[in-house]
């Protein structure tokens, strides 16, 4: 059983707690935490039996505690990992990974140093129907790949108040893309390979917090073009689709998908309900016990986040940028 201590317990670190606690075929429970105002935990992490200590420096010097998950404000990421790998702590971070390429390498670097496992949040990649796609494209089911359609919203931004640490622009640059579409970026590079260049057009039509429309238009290394947004104040919608030229294939929700062939047969099938949270603590605490690897290697983690570093700039200047 993995000993962990959650940092950040607001409503997205108790969703972590709350995917695993109690259930001991996870293989990790949460033991100690964290979190900003430490008042307003203070009854629910003794109702989930977890001792609260007044500091991160706490948590890391706790004996007890052999991993934490990181459910904290993006910008302070990279430190709290590196700080955690020299401790010995294993690491579950939460998207972002960080804001910076060269944050994110840094970060990397101090857990391979140190021979900790460091695991990424995108639970999105536990889905059945992802891994369906994934099968798919690998057998030539859509032949060769010719584009990318993906869109992840929401009304999260509705919520959003000054001074809550999301309603920062410094915290959630682009609007919606810390919360939400930088899963779809991780979507993208999973399902399809990384990427060349992006060009990003991203203002706050409504929002007077944050960007609340972002679009993107892409290259991969492949050649492959992708489009893309993420809208902070809409229904919440999750789509994700690929083209080729035998066919399409495209996840309409968590847990349907569409094919439609040259020939124009079709076919929908419906995946169950996956608690997806439960299953990327699942995979962490296997591979800190030496099972399979975590399925995110951190290449493509690091990546990820020189994505959204590039969507920033090129979002700033309207022009096309390469990703380093």
């Amino acid at each position: 059983m993995l000993n962990t201590a959650i940092i950040g317990m607001g409503a997205w670190g108790r969703t972590l707690v709350n995917s695993v606690q109690g259930k001991n075929g996870a293989g990790i429970r949460f033991v100690a935490g964290t979190t900003g105002t430490l008042d307003k935990a203070r009854d629910y992490a003794a109702e989930k039996g977890i001792r609260l200590h007044a500091t991160y420096a706490d948590v890391l010097a706790d004996r007890d505690v052999q991993a934490v998950a990181l459910a904290s404000p993006h910008g302070i990421h990279a430190e709290q990992v590196i700080a955690a790998a020299a401790a010995g702590k294993h690491v579950f971070v939460e998207k972002p990974f960080t804001l910076t390429k060269a944050s994110a390498e840094a970060a990397v670097a101090a857990c391979r140093k140190a021979g900790v496992v460091l695991a990424l949040g995108h639970n999105r990649r536990f889905l059945p129907a992802v891994a369906e796609m994934k099968k798919i494209v690998a057998e030539g089911g859509i032949g060769t790949l010719l584009h990318v359609e993906g869109q992840f919203s929401g009304p999260g931004a509705f919520a959003y108040k000054e001074g809550m640490w999301r309603a920062d622009r410094a915290e959630s640059p682009l609007g919606g893309m810390g919360g939400m579409g930088i899963h779809m970026v991780d979507m993208i590079i999973n399902l399809a390979g990384r990427f060349r260049d992006v060009r990003v057009l991203s203002h706050a039509k409504v929002s007077t917090t944050i960007d609340d429309t972002t679009a993107m238009l892409a290259t991969l290394a492949s050649g492959t073009t992708v489009t893309f947004a993420t809208l902070a104040l809409a229904p919440r919608y999750w789509r994700v689709a690929l083209f080729g030229t035998d066919g399409l294939v495209e996840q309409r929700g968590h847990e349907q998908l569409f094919f439609r062939g040259r020939d124009g047969k079709e076919w929908t099938r419906d995946f169950p309900v996956t608690d997806i949270e439960h299953a990327e603590l699942e995979a962490f605490a296997a591979a800190v016990a030496g099972g399979p690897a975590y399925p995110l290697p951190l290449d493509e983690a690091i990546h990820g986040v020189s994505v959204f570093e590039t969507m920033i700039f090129a979002a700033a200047s309207g022009s096309a940028y390469a990703v380093p």
